[in-house]
């Protein structure tokens, strides 16, 4: 596996947005590209079979169209480490009927809005989901991974291996929610408390 091929990454809930906004940009971090919407399709087999086993199909939009795969997560490993393979695609549509004509189908819609910073060999994520504010730290090892969220006062013990679709999982499972799709529509006038699935604010 080439090493280009591997995300290694944690990710970390946020009370205050715009405050770690400011934290991250104190620091040095360069926005990359701006705030903006994203539509991702998560695909599965009919019996569920990749989902089943950690590995995540997806073709996501935000201005151009990317297919990605990703396998599933290294066990026991200080932050999420997993085989990721991408590639940006001309037509969104067409690669969906490929998809399906293949037998895959949506098992899934979410969308967040995403604003995305650049510090030295990291790349920081800022990501407003239907459930909270996430940053997402993506760097070649953990220790880097570490050290940025000191910079951070990030709180370690509070870092999330998990994706989003896992959390959602969660959720529903903790709420009795049954809607398939992470969409802002489906969270409209919700009570939520993220606190009900462990998780924690890393900003304090």
């Amino acid at each position: 596996m080439k090493p280009e091929d591997m995300e290694i990454e944690a990710k970390f809930f946020l009370r205050d947005l715009a405050a770690f906004r400011q934290r991250l940009e104190k620091i040095g971090a360069v926005q990359v590209k701006p705030r903006h919407h994203e539509l991702n399709l998560r695909f599965d087999l009919p019996d569920g079979s990749l989902t089943r086993a950690h590995r995540v199909l997806r073709l996501r939009q935000d201005g151009h169209a990317l297919l990605t795969y990703k396998g599933a997560g290294q066990a026991g490993a200080e932050v999420a480490v997993r085989q990721e393979v991408e590639v940006e695609v001309s037509d969104a549509d067409a690669c969906r009927r490929l998809l399906e004509a293949l037998g895959f189908e949506v098992s899934m819609i979410y969308e967040k809005y995403r604003t995305t910073y650049r510090l030295g060999e990291a790349e920081i994520v800022l990501d407003e989901m239907p459930f909270g504010s996430f940053c997402e730290i993506e760097a070649p090892d953990a220790d880097t991974i570490h050290h940025l969220a000191q910079q951070l006062q990030l709180d370690w013990e509070a870092r999330i291996a998990m994706g989003y679709y896992t959390l959602f999982d969660h959720l529903k499972s903790a709420t009795g929610w049954e809607m398939r799709d992470l969409t802002f529509e489906n969270f409209r006038n919700k009570p939520l408390d993220m606190g009900v699935i462990g998780l924690a604010y890393a900003d304090g």
